[in-house]
């Protein structure tokens, strides 16, 4: 099922580039956005599941296309990513859980100390997400980690140190679901 969707992905990423958006498990996704007075464009999108459930749809925006994590991971530029959810509900505490195991598993343990305080002040801007919920990361220039849930701005993390660590959960050696890893990739 899995390679189906991602099949069906890729097929969507090589339509015009006169196209508006995607939809994925009927999430839309704009082609681009703007952030920052700059234009983003979807890099790719996948659906994060875990056990069989479809939790969650994510997208990763970008400056200028690129196919490779440490690609992404080095460019210090404006980036966005987004997390629409698919299944019914995942509490605050699984999604904390899952942000702290994304960290640690792609960060050394000098790495996670620097990163600890920050990683508790990031945990602390969620609450129970259900379906139809969107967060947004946006990734900016100044090293700054804007979060937002529904439109609703929540916080801001400093460090471009935590700005990589976020996205190495998603793109980093270890990820969270490697088969979204290679869709935000456009793989």
């Amino acid at each position: 099922m899995k390679q189906i969707r991602l099949l069906l992905f890729s097929m969507l990423l090589l339509l015009p580039l006169f196209a508006q958006a995607i939809e994925i498990e009927s999430v839309t996704l704009p082609d681009t956005i703007q952030l920052q007075g700059k234009t983003l464009q979807l890099n790719g999108a996948g659906i994060r599941t875990k056990f069989f459930f479809d939790i969650y749809v994510g997208g990763l925006y970008l400056e200028q296309h690129a196919s490779s994590a440490k690609a992404v991971l080095a460019d210090h530029g404006v980036k966005r990513v987004t997390m629409n959810f698919l299944y019914g509900k995942v509490g605050r505490e699984k999604l904390t859980d899952g942000w702290e195991e994304g960290f640690e598993k792609n960060q050394s343990h000098k790495q996670m100390q620097a990163l600890n305080e920050r990683l508790g002040q990031f945990n602390a801007l969620f609450t129970d997400a259900r379906r139809g919920d969107s967060v947004v990361f946006d990734f900016l220039g100044d090293g700054s980690t804007h979060v937002s849930f529904n439109g609703s701005e929540k916080g801001v993390i400093n460090g471009v140190d935590f700005q990589q660590a976020l996205l190495a959960v998603w793109l980093g050696k270890k990820p969270a679901d490697s088969d979204l890893k290679d869709a935000m990739l456009g793989q």
